[in-house]
């Protein structure tokens, strides 16, 4: 399951770049000692557009991990779009994170149950599924509707011309998904519950910073997109 974990598996190579980027200005300069003693130092540091800057102009070129690229960049359209909780910043981070990585695409399964593989699939599989299950599964749906609709939005308008589901359709699942799962037990255990029902309530304005960030500031690799299941 996906956790708002990304700020907690950044890197040494992580902070020697915010260092490095930051060391050039005498206003914004801080240590290495600031960034690993102090939490709130630490986020408010990662806030500065300076590191935002230095990851387009240097993109593909920089040692930072996964987790630190999607943190930095979500962060920014987030806050631009006026949503400026740290815990759902670095929630959708982890999505993006774990979703850049094609073969996470596929949703969780049952023993015995082949992998579902479309969201049809997983939509029908929710039907039989066990409450344990059905979260996991859930909160793959909504995660996987906020990727696709966020991330491949193109891609997602162009399949929907040829009868493929439209933005709509994944924002309604999405935010029907994520209200489900605020509810849940399990959320409150795992201390998701006030993220999910965020997502919940703004997931299109949440989908609409992401195509800002797929537009602007990211390129995953559109060829791949075409093999993605919507």
């Amino acid at each position: 399951m996906i956790r708002a974990n990304c700020r907690a598996r950044f890197t040494a190579a992580d902070f020697d770049f915010v260092v490095r980027t930051l060391a050039r200005s005498a206003t914004d300069h801080v240590s290495l000692v600031d960034l690993l003693s102090d939490s709130e130092t630490r986020d408010s540091v990662l806030d500065n557009p300076r590191l935002v800057n230095a990851i387009l102009s240097n993109a593909g070129h920089l040692q930072i991990s996964s987790q630190f690229y999607f943190y930095v960049l979500a962060r920014h359209v987030l806050r631009q779009a006026g949503m400026v909780d740290r815990k759902l910043c670095d929630y959708i981070a982890s999505v993006l994170e774990t979703f850049s990585r094609a073969n996470l695409l596929r949703a969780p399964h049952a023993p015995g149950d082949s992998v579902n593989q479309y969201l049809s699939d997983m939509l029908i599989a929710l039907t039989r599924c066990t409450p344990e299950q059905a979260f996991l599964l859930r909160a793959h749906v909504g995660n996987y509707s906020l990727f696709i609709s966020g991330i491949f939005h193109e891609n997602a308008q162009r399949r929907s011309l040829r009868g493929g589901p439209d933005l709509k359709f994944y924002e309604q699942v999405g935010r029907t998904n994520y209200h489900l799962l605020a509810e849940h037990v399990t959320a409150r255990r795992c201390e998701l519950d006030d993220i999910f029902e965020e997502l919940a309530d703004r997931f299109r304005d949440v989908r609409v910073a992401l195509n800002q960030l797929s537009e602007q500031l990211i390129n995953l690799d559109d060829d791949g997109a075409g093999s993605l299941l919507l």
